[in-house]
């Protein structure tokens, strides 16, 4: 089941630059509610709202009950921040609504896992994600929060390939190949000296 966090916005007046601007003057993040065949929607969100929300895993893979107040609650997947370019502080979010028969595409992070279970690591093998994120299409709620990868028991020159993930139910990997190479453990790319080795003379 897909992590639902519930966050507070206000909605804004007007749409444009200038309306965006205003409400940075105010200390709040401009965005907009947008899909579901509706109007889009401006809102006002408070900057720690997004920032401790960005800092939880799954940003993008959540979904988010935003609640308007007298504007109700919309259920909504996270598909832009917009960052400033000096000091890194968000200047705008979309929010894509969805709803509860809508097919969504989302890219979900890869991680490796049992890592020191694996020969392959254990003789200097290394390990190399070649795609840190696999976009899928499912519904929305099951959307994955992560897709991991099990080492364990792979050696140097094993790879996984998409059509190998364990994926949940529903979901299907989307505009990537069967065959595209997700995970591999490759030989040492640095051979160890020898331990007895002496060094050379000065």
């Amino acid at each position: 089941m897909t992590e639902i966090s519930a966050i507070a916005a206000e909605l804004r007046d007007r749409a444009g630059k200038g309306a965006a601007r205003a409400t940075r003057r105010e200390g709040k993040v401009p965005g907009v509610i947008y899909g579901a065949k509706q109007t889009p929607i401006c809102i006002a969100i408070d900057p720690r709202v997004i920032w401790a929300e960005l800092h939880k895993p799954g940003f993008k893979t959540r979904l988010f009950d935003v609640d308007l107040g007298a504007g109700g609650k919309h259920r909504c997947l996270a598909r832009d921040v917009q960052f400033h370019p000096v000091n890194d502080q968000p200047i705008h979010i979309d929010l894509m609504r969805v709803s509860a028969d809508a097919v969504v595409h989302v890219k979900v992070p890869v991680h490796v896992a049992n890592a020191d279970k694996s020969p392959g690591v254990k003789r200097g093998g290394v390990v190399t994600i070649e795609l840190h994120e696999v976009e899928v299409t499912c519904a929305p709620d099951v959307i994955p929060a992560e897709i991991v990868i099990d080492l364990a028991g792979l050696d140097i020159g094993a790879s996984v390939h998409v059509n190998q993930l364990n994926l949940p139910a529903g979901v299907t990997p989307y505009h990537v190949g069967a065959a595209a190479t997700v995970v591999t453990i490759a030989p040492p790319t640095v051979q160890r000296a020898d331990a007895g080795e002496a060094p050379a003379a000065g």
